[in-house]
């Protein structure tokens, strides 16, 4: 018998997979990896501020230290490289939000916020950026699809790539049976298609489609810093750029549009100046929840079928961290932080009833 079933290919199936590891948790992970693109096409990005408020990002004192030590142990294990500590470079429109930056960067928010530069001395080539702009620091991103690939041959043997049929779940009280796979306890990580779990499809998902577009050209030079004006660009560990991005709450389709399109291209004709050759475009759905919260426990039902989900836009922030937190509280039968629990949502699966 297994410890746990893993339903999902994703992020959240990923860094559960290595957090089971380093417990001593045995697992099986079924699901195929083009059922979602998400995790595949996203750029990754931990930034610890929240640009509109200009305030620190939920728990980043606490998801940032983490998710440092995390991934470098991933990055041991799997012997691949995918974390990269990048500044991110903020312009500023206004003499205002200058001013905002300085008072708080000096007082709560110094760890994060970075000093105020002339944006002609970081050297970038061919951006449309002038004046001066804010430096964030601890921030970087992860090439995504690079360590969930690398994941997948590591634990190849653990792995079954197949569409999981819900109907073929069987479950007992001290264990779950799926095609003849005995397990103790099952936990999906299934992004924006847990709508079509019937034991999860009760849980308030606010799903956001988002494109990027991956474009060349030898002209841009960033020098290691990811740029944010009005949407981001980055250089990708393959030495292209990844520009984006969009978002669209009625489309739920991981198909790309000549509307995402139209936008990307003018996010980045604010962005950079010189020609470049669009070479992809992506796209997928965002796992959000209604309250932006991860949503993470068990069934009210059934005590050992859990979900791990909705971790939206900061995914790669929180996923280590709430891995970590699922593991200890399951192994210590302690509760979970009570702003991820799915206990917040047990009322609308009795109103659903």
């Amino acid at each position: 018998m297994t410890d746990f079933i893993l339903v999902g290919r994703g992020l959240a199936a990923t860094t559960l997979a290595h957090t089971f590891k380093n417990h001593n948790i045995s697992f099986k992970i079924i699901g195929l990896p083009t059922l979602s693109n998400c995790s595949l096409i996203a750029a990754g990005i931990w930034n610890p501020i929240v640009f509109k408020r200009l305030t620190q990002s939920w728990l980043a004192h606490k998801t940032i230290p983490y998710l440092n030590s995390f991934y470098k142990d991933c990055e041991e294990r799997l012997n691949k490289k995918f974390v990269y500590h990048r500044n991110i470079i903020k312009p500023f429109s206004e003499e205002q939000e200058k001013q905002l930056w300085l008072k708080k960067s000096r007082n709560e928010l110094d760890h994060f916020l970075g000093e105020v530069v002339d944006l002609k001395s970081l050297s970038l080539k061919n951006y449309n950026v002038s004046g001066e702009g804010g430096i964030v620091k601890q921030s970087g991103n992860i090439d995504v699809a690079s360590f969930i690939n690398a994941t997948e041959l590591f634990f190849k043997e653990h792995y079954i790539t197949e569409v999981f049929d819900h109907s073929l779940l069987e479950h007992a009280p001290d264990s779950v049976t799926y095609k003849g796979i005995l397990a103790k306890n099952i936990i999906f990580c299934e992004g924006h298609l847990i709508k079509n779990n019937p034991f999860f499809s009760w849980i308030p998902m606010k799903p956001a489609k988002g494109e990027v577009l991956l474009i060349e050209s030898m002209e841009i030079e960033l020098n290691n810093h990811i740029l944010n004006k009005n949407g981001f660009i980055l250089q990708t560990s393959s030495g292209n750029f990844k520009a984006g991005a969009t978002y669209e709450w009625d489309d739920f389709t991981d198909k790309p549009t000549e509307k995402g399109k139209r936008e990307l291209i003018e996010k980045l004709a604010s962005l950079v100046t010189c020609p470049y050759t669009i070479t992809s475009q992506q796209a997928g759905v965002r796992p959000s929840t209604l309250d932006r919260r991860p949503v993470i426990g068990a069934h009210p039902v059934y005590s050992n079928v859990y979900v791990f989900n909705g971790l939206g836009t900061k995914g790669v922030m929180l996923a280590p961290y709430f891995a970590n937190n699922f593991v200890f509280c399951y192994l210590q039968n302690q509760p979970l932080n009570s702003d991820v629990d799915v206990k917040r949502y047990y009322n609308l699966l009795k109103r659903a009833e």
